[in-house]
């Protein structure tokens, strides 16, 4: 692991190898960032998505990026928060580590996640924030792919949550 890098703005505007995509588990679009990526992917990515025939939660999938600027989609379902007493963190932890299963098996030197489970979802921001960089740092201190992880932050309040997290590592 070469680098784990923190920015506020907009996922879809990236040059990466792959963006994730925090995603139903239709993978026919939705709402947020999942919304988003379909809108800036253009229509081949839901046609790709319709093939696939979705996902589990905390599973993850691979899709061309079509017209991003990234080169790949990794579609991953994070949980919906019902209080932390429904394998919710085990869930989102699967999330994180089946995106990057994903990117390591394709050899995606850079990978971009949003903030998993964290709109609609309700799941916790704080504690969002602390699966996300522990399960990242983890995985690729024992991984040669990907090389560089980009957290993308939407909003102010997860972008000071991961600043102050990301400074104590």
């Amino acid at each position: 692991m070469e680098e784990i890098e923190l920015i506020k703005g907009d996922i879809t505007q990236l040059e990466v190898d792959a963006i994730v995509n925090a995603a139903n588990e239709t993978l026919l679009g939705g709402g947020g960032v999942d919304g988003a990526i379909h809108r800036a992917a253009g229509p081949l990515l839901l046609g790709e998505c319709r093939s696939i025939g979705g996902c589990p939660t905390g599973e993850a999938r691979l899709t061309k990026g079509y017209e991003l600027k990234a080169h790949f989609v990794i579609h991953t379902v994070g949980p919906i928060w019902q209080g932390g007493n429904h394998k919710e963190t085990e869930l989102l932890r699967s999330a994180y580590i089946n995106s990057l299963e994903l990117a390591a098996i394709h050899e995606l030197d850079s990978v971009a996640f949003p903030n998993i489970s964290t709109g609609v979802y309700r799941f916790p921001k704080r504690i969002a924030a602390q699966i996300a960089i522990k399960t990242v740092t983890d995985f690729c201190y024992r991984n040669t792919f990907p090389k560089r992880v980009v957290f993308v932050c939407f909003d102010e309040e997860n972008y000071q949550i991961y600043r102050e997290l990301l400074n104590r590592v």
